[in-house]
């Protein structure tokens, strides 16, 4: 069995087996980084490189550690794991150095366009929940302002002074629904995430999760998700209520 045939009988196998778990949601929630938008590369780089100036090599499991955590907290814990002799303000300033120019040439991941876009035009309320602060998010959507002006909302937590716990705490998507108009419950939110504690902090909040995670996350990591995908590609609006595609 050749490995295409392989991941789609994955897939296939995984909706089946879960398909009476699914429930019909009514608002959708983003994560930006590793989801939307191809920017971890960037991270990983920037820590490599910062790192390799005082004798460390970036390790995966400290990259998965680090995955979907406010700005802060990721400092925190790079500085903790490495023992580095930065303060946080000192390693969040050298590392957003390094991450300038190719933050603001971050692009879509497969599949982020066309959902976004057809949620929007099927009236679905979608809002983004980021770790990243609001400058950050200005950087990163630099060349697609006018798809994530489709978004209803945007909550940055590492700048939102209503976000006090980051991933994977719950209270990023928490806020995200009470910022709904229309005072949405969280179990009527759908989010979509890559990393396992957006996922922890997504279930959580008493939400459904639909992870398409980085290749590095084992399979343990996986299974708090209500649906795990390849890419936002495979996604089928229907599975969860939701209008699905036009043909």
């Amino acid at each position: 069995m050749n490995k295409i045939a392989f991941t789609s009988l994955r897939y296939f196998s995984s909706i089946k087996s879960k398909m009476g778990d699914f429930k019909k949601v009514t608002h959708c929630i983003f994560d930006m980084d590793g989801l939307l938008l191809d920017t971890e590369g960037v991270y990983k780089a920037s820590y490599e490189k910062l790192l390799k100036q005082y004798g460390h090599i970036y390790t995966e499991d400290i990259r998965v550690k680090v995955l979907g955590t406010k700005e802060q907290d990721t400092a925190k814990i790079i500085i903790e794991s490495y023992k580095l002799p930065l303060s946080v303000e000192e390693f969040s300033k050298e590392s957003k150095k390094l991450q300038l120019n190719d933050l603001s040439k971050a692009t879509l991941l497969p599949g982020a366009e066309r959902l976004v876009r057809h949620l929007h035009q099927s009236q679905v309320p979608i809002a983004v929940a980021t770790s990243s602060g609001a400058p950050q998010v200005e950087l990163k959507t630099t060349n697609h302002k006018a798809l994530f002006g489709l978004f209803h909302h945007i909550v940055s937590a590492s700048t939102d002074a209503e976000v006090v716990n980051g991933k994977p705490a719950p209270d990023i998507f928490l806020v995200a629904a009470k910022r709904f108009e229309d005072g949405v419950k969280p179990e009527q939110c759908l989010v979509f995430e890559d990393a396992p504690n957006g996922v922890q902090a997504g279930r959580s909040a008493g939400m459904q999760v639909v992870m398409v995670p980085d290749p590095v996350i084992t399979e343990e990591k996986r299974q708090a998700a209500t649906l795990v995908l390849n890419t936002l590609e495979e996604f089928k609006p229907e599975l969860f209520g939701l209008p699905p595609f036009p043909q």
